[in-house]
């Protein structure tokens, strides 16, 4: 399990010491620029060294951006992350697919369940690893209750047709309930999504969903353990997989509520006889701070 560090240290040793005092075994890979050999090197060697594995670099921009010159400009950021996550040793770099939309970069578009869309994604995916060539790296697009890819059998398909070892399958449950079926099922939408996809999983997103009563259909992001998502499946299905991909924690806003979190995580663990790594934090949480950068997933 991981999360964002509040008020995180600039040092990379003390940076994975804190980690590991908030109880986590993996983090985001910490701000460091592709150009900048020493960081990552340092960066890379002292999370290695006290067992923290960098799950993704995220890089969240529109690669289907209507200007023609912001398109390659995100394709460029996302190439770069990419390559990053090469030489840092994160398990893979991430990004939604795309959107089609003129005026949100991750918003809604009848066109983004279209071929189109099918065929431009599967372009920029290979174009992005032909690119860097990733030795240990894998590139993935994150699901979305909107895009592609939007299923199980959508993400399965998108695998299919990249057709690079290096294109892998990032996790995220809650963005595929878009709809009271999947809401109310979604222990059947887990058990499907690790069925079809489980050996290429290389991390995964953890955060739960409520439905907010109004006249219109309201899914609201709430903290692991507030909402419906079947927690159990998907801490049982996830310590199945032998590659062990880390679950990261994602879209609060303060330091407690991600202790709180975490905390739920793991008692509901210990209930299910599963082992955190660590098991338990190491230190006191760090306190408050502003919320890390706005992200998608």
């Amino acid at each position: 399990m991981g999360g964002p560090v509040f008020q995180g240290p600039e040092d990379p040793e003390a940076l994975a010491q804190r980690h590991r005092q908030l109880g986590y075994g993996a983090a985001y890979c910490p701000e460091v620029r592709l150009t900048d050999t020493d960081r990552i090197r340092a960066v890379a060697g002292a999370f290695a060294r006290h067992r923290v594995v960098i799950a993704e670099v995220g890089r969240w921009v529109n690669l289907l951006a209507a200007d023609p010159e912001e398109r390659r400009r995100n394709l460029q950021y996302v190439t770069e992350g990419l390559a990053l996550a090469d030489e840092v040793g994160a398990l893979c770099c991430v990004d939604i697919a795309g959107s089609f939309s003129a005026t949100h970069w991750f918003g809604p578009h009848p066109e983004n369940l279209s071929q189109r869309f099918f065929e431009a994604a599967v372009e920029n995916a290979r174009k992005i690893i032909d690119a860097v060539k990733p030795r240990r790296a894998r590139f993935c697009y994150e699901m979305m209750a909107w895009a592609w890819p939007h299923t199980p059998d959508a993400a399965l398909q998108l695998l299919r047709a990249v057709d690079r070892p290096a294109f892998a399958i990032h996790l995220d449950p809650c963005n595929l309930v878009n709809s009271p079926e999947k809401f109310y099922r979604n222990t059947d939408l887990l058990q499907e999504c690790f069925d079809k996809l489980g050996p290429w999983i290389v991390s995964c997103h953890a955060k739960d969903l409520a439905w907010e009563v109004e006249m219109s259909l309201h899914f609201r992001e709430v903290r692991p353990g507030l909402g419906a998502l079947d927690y159990a499946t998907y801490l049982r299905r996830l310590a199945q997989l032998p590659h062990r991909p880390p679950l990261m924690l994602e879209h609060l806003a303060t330091a407690e509520e991600y202790e709180a979190a975490a905390r739920h995580l793991r008692s509901l663990g210990r209930q299910l006889g599963l082992l955190w790594d660590p098991p338990e934090p190491e230190g006191p949480g760090i306190g408050t701070s502003s919320a890390p950068a706005a992200r998608a997933g």
